[in-house]
């Protein structure tokens, strides 16, 4: 009776999210005569608009919006209008949960309203970043470059672990606050050293967690943005990886932590580790006081999501801004000079859009490393996202080229340990496609476990390791391994998700999966550069990647426990604008339990 689908072209085109000044064209189908049909559309947290739609062919009503009032989120429903024997009835139309065809409800508010997402800035990253394969370092856990293994000016009230094979451990107090850091021992040198490895495993960048000088082993507690950890090496130490990586044709990203510091940072310095003339909380003259909210000096202030430990900075502050991206001597100045390839920030909800636009901008003009890269750590869909109840503009264009792709993470192993159905994997990916400007949806820095999360062979086990990680190089996006995952490492949360690097005894069979999946993606640049399209079958999910001039790639993967048999003309496919021809000719495929099958069409 009624239908619309905005992930077909014949009824929405362009497909997802639309530039600014660009027009988006609507086709509401349906066979009733007598039928009025109004598209309502409302700008986020703005005014509403209504559009009346036209008849045109067959059983299609039609309009077209133009996005003429720059950068935001649009939200919009149809309004129906019946002709009965006892006057009108009005119906509405909108999307349901899961998106793509809607649904009628009879109360407006009710409807479940469709996103559009219209953006500025085309986002293209740099080119080396879209081919590129991640290694995340967590510095202490993964390599000791010293001859002799000395662990580098060991840090006062912390221990040393006695072994590299000991497990992760924290002493607390009472209240639960870790009273004792432990160390490993890994450092910049170690990073060096184990370039070959890293090379050999085919991956192209790395991404390191926090290097600067911190009193943790995590190190997101900053003391000095313009240091060096000691316990991770030099100045020069750096350097000369900086250089390694160059010369490899290799990468590296830095973690910017610039919502909070340390609470014994030289800019807030409560314990006095810099001294009684130096720091907020020692001086109200302090160049750094204005940084900071205090409720009552020095003691009661505002820290980040209220660990003491971690002051909150005032990201409006402009001598702040200026710290860290505005002066000529700022870190991101100090940084770059290194001829790094760009950051990744902390906790980006914490961050203003226009303190992380000015981040971008003083990239974008960077004379030493022009084509760098900012990503930022966002958990959820970041094209909607609410912090602070400010909806968030950061991948609208000028700001983040990509996030870190977690929704992917979490779909990725509930769908592999039976948890969801290939059904809302396909409509997920669909979503997310769907929402976010189309640079932004291949810029997302994939992952299956980092720092901040179990590690992905505790979480979905041996059955199907080879599932997840050939999930997550054939969706698109980049990449990005956890240091350790390949060799093997399990865990739950911190502490355990960052057990040093098992060098001794790595997984082999483990190792040889992602070593496929790394040289298949430099292999095909369909894996890189292509168009993406998913369908299902029952249980199956299949991934598409296309490049006009390249052969498409095809990915089946059955994670039950029964053999499947698959008639390529029966797959149920979710069309868009991407795949228009026949592409599935193709002889039947036994897929076996807990199993994948990967080939070009």
């Amino acid at each position: 009776m009624y239908y619309y689908n905005p992930w077909q072209k014949d009824y929405k085109d362009p497909f997802g999210a639309v530039a600014t000044d660009h027009e988006m064209r609507l086709r509401f189908a349906s066979d009733l005569e007598n039928v009025e049909v109004k598209l309502v559309i409302h700008r986020d947290f703005g005014p509403r608009y209504e559009f009346e739609l036209v008849k045109s062919d067959g059983h299609f009503f039609e309009t077209t919006v133009k996005f003429d009032r720059g950068p935001a989120l649009y939200f919009y429903h149809f309004e129906i209008t019946e002709a009965t024997d006892w006057g009108t009835k009005r119906l509405y139309y909108g999307s349901t949960p899961s998106g793509g065809e809607g649904q009628i409800v009879e109360n407006e508010s009710d409807v479940l309203n469709y996103q559009v997402t219209v953006f500025e800035d085309v986002d293209k990253a740099p080119t080396w970043y879209r081919e590129a394969v991640f290694y995340q370092i967590f510095p202490d856990r993964f390599a000791n470059g010293n001859a002799d293994g000395h662990v580098n000016h060991p840090k006062k009230n912390s221990f040393l672990y006695a072994t590299e094979e000991d497990e992760p451990f924290y002493v607390k107090n009472e209240a639960g606050d870790i009273v004792r850091w432990d160390f490993y021992g890994g450092n910049l040198r170690g990073i060096l050293e184990k370039l070959d490895y890293l090379e050999e495993l085919g991956v192209n960048a790395i991404y390191l967690n926090p290097i600067f000088h911190a009193r943790s082993n995590h190190r997101y507690d900053t003391m000095d943005y313009l240091q060096i950890d000691p316990m991770l090496g030099t100045e020069e130490d750096f350097r000369v990886l900086v250089d390694a990586l160059h010369a490899r044709g290799m990468h590296i990203v830095l973690d910017g932590v610039f919502s909070h510091v340390g609470q014994d940072s030289r800019y807030f310095n409560l314990l006095g580790t810099f001294g009684e003339d130096e720091g907020a909380a020692k001086r109200t003259d302090s160049p750094y006081y204005s940084w900071f909210k205090f409720n009552e000096w020095p003691r009661d202030y505002k820290a980040w999501w209220g660990i003491k430990d971690l002051p909150e900075v005032d990201k409006d502050n402009q001598s702040f801004r200026d710290f860290i991206y505005g002066a000529e001597n700022s870190v991101l100045a100090k940084w770059n000079s290194f001829g790094v390839d760009g950051w990744r920030l902390d906790v980006a909800d914490e961050l203003p859009d226009d303190f992380i636009r000015g981040i971008r901008d003083r990239l974008n003009h960077d004379e030493v490393r022009p084509e760098q890269i900012l990503i930022g750590e966002v958990w959820e869909d970041a094209s909607n996202k609410i912090s602070y109840e400010h909806r968030r503009d950061y991948i609208l264009g000028g700001s983040l080229e990509g996030v870190m792709n977690y929704p992917v993470r979490e779909m990725i192993i509930d769908y592999v340990d039976g948890n969801i159905t290939a059904q809302d994997v396909a409509y997920r990916l669909m979503t997310l496609r769907e929402n976010y400007p189309r640079d932004i949806f291949y810029n997302n820095l994939n992952n299956i476990g980092t720092h901040d999360t179990e590690r992905i062979l505790t979480m979905v086990g041996d059955d199907n390791i080879a599932l997840a990680v050939g999930l997550l190089f054939m969706l698109p996006g980049v990449p990005c391994v956890y240091y350790g995952d390949e060799a093997g490492l399990t865990g739950r949360k911190d502490p355990s998700n960052r057990k040093f690097f098992p060098w001794e005894k790595s997984h082999g069979p483990i190792e040889e999966v992602y070593k496929r999946w790394i040289h298949r993606r430099k292999d095909y640049v369909s894996l890189k550069w292509g168009e993406f399209n998913v369908g299902f079958e029952g249980g199956i999910i299949a991934i598409l990647r296309h490049v006009d001039d390249n052969r498409t790639l095809l990915y089946l993967v059955n994670p039950g426990y029964d053999d499947v048999y698959v008639r390529f003309g029966e797959i149920e496919w979710m069309r868009n604008q991407a795949f228009t021809g026949d592409v599935l000719h193709l002889e039947d495929l036994e897929i076996p339990a807990k199993s994948d099958w990967f080939g070009a069409i």
